[in-house]
């Protein structure tokens, strides 16, 4: 099969032929129709995931169509239209009998712990536990913004976030998981001001429903202009981002007892961030992480999405080739993109 292999962390990547994946006796191949490109894929480029052994394939959200199956899956066959969370659980230890697949204590990672999506097919661990069906009605690279961004983004502003109709929401990086936090607060009534740098990015946030937007670029204190377009803060706010400074500003810009929920990935050198806790203990806040959304609870967001309150397939600004992915990738660092670039293995 062709695949995007990369030997050296920051060297261009390259597409070649490789070997084809077999499934695992509780895993499944799934051919590769739709992947998005995600920020994390570039982290993990860059040499900020210790699970990533050289060389590599990336990508990690996916949508397809099982090839071939493991004696052991009993929930799928060939031919099945399939997605699956980046985050696949063993479907054993105690967090997953608890429910919370997402922080398995044994997860695989298809594009980390393993070879990724970034190909015409991919291996997934324990099929039964992980895969979800796409519906007829969804194309594949609307099914394979849900993975990551989309099911990242619903778990941290319903589910860890708690967000309510008529709370303030701050959106900190109007990228793809941004803007998916930005349209899912937005259809749960929340009032969502948005903040980046790109004026584009921003013009998409309008489009998804912000009530506010506040350009980075121009505003010495993203923080106190929340606090002061909101009436005192932010009720939840978000770092879809994944910097220092927009996990600061996210924090600086709640209420009292305000929620902040980090969505974006803080590599650092000496892995610490600086987070401002003498904020946070005065006025009562809570600090939380969010790491993708496990298989089981998909049904609440898939619906709505077939209701059409939330449209992820807006989100979808591009597709592009596998030729064109190394140097997609590779541009993430400096220019990450508003909305959703999906790469088609099969064109």
């Amino acid at each position: 099969m062709r695949a995007v292999v990369f030997e050296e962390y920051g060297r261009l990547a390259e597409v070649r032929e490789v070997a084809d994946p077999r499934p695992a006796e509780h895993g499944v191949v799934v051919r590769v129709e739709a992947t998005g490109l995600c920020r994390s894929d570039w982290h993990g480029w860059q040499g900020h995931d210790p699970d990533i052994t050289l060389p590599h394939v990336p990508g990690h959200e996916l949508a397809g169509v099982v090839e071939a199956a493991g004696p052991r899956v009993t929930r799928w066959r060939p031919g099945d239209r399939v997605t699956v969370p980046f985050v696949c659980a063993c479907g054993t230890c105690a967090a997953c009998a608890a429910g919370d697949q997402q922080v398995c204590e044994r997860q695989t990672q298809p594009g980390f712990t393993h070879w990724g999506s970034f190909a015409q097919y991919v291996a997934l661990d324990h099929a039964d536990v992980n895969l979800v069906a796409v519906p007829e009605e969804m194309s594949y690279a609307t099914a394979a913004s849900l993975g990551c961004r989309f099911a990242t983004a619903f778990r941290a502003v319903v589910q860890q976030g708690r967000t309510a109709a008529g709370e303030w929401v701050a959106v900190h990086g109007c990228g793809g998981v941004g803007l998916s936090a930005v349209m899912i607060a937005a259809a749960c009534g929340a009032r969502v001001v948005a903040v980046d740098v790109s004026p584009g990015a921003l013009e998409l946030a309008r489009e998804f429903g912000a009530a506010a937007c506040v350009d980075a670029t121009r505003v010495p204190d993203t923080a106190a202009e929340i606090r002061d377009l909101t009436g005192g803060g932010a009720h939840l706010s978000l770092d879809a981002l994944g910097s220092p400074g927009t996990c600061a500003a996210s924090v600086n810009c709640l209420r009292r007892r305000g929620r902040h929920v980090q969505v974006g990935l803080l590599p650092s050198a000496d892995g610490t961030t600086p987070v401002p806790m003498a904020r946070a203990i005065a006025l009562e806040l809570e600090l939380l992480g969010s790491h993708g959304m496990a298989a089981h609870t998909y049904p609440a967001m898939l619906e709505l999405v077939r209701s059409g309150a939330v449209r992820p397939d807006r989100l979808v600004t591009a597709t592009i080739p596998l030729d064109a992915a190394p140097r997609a990738l590779a541009g993430m660092g400096s220019a990450p993109a508003a909305g959703v670039t999906v790469v088609e293995p099969w064109r």
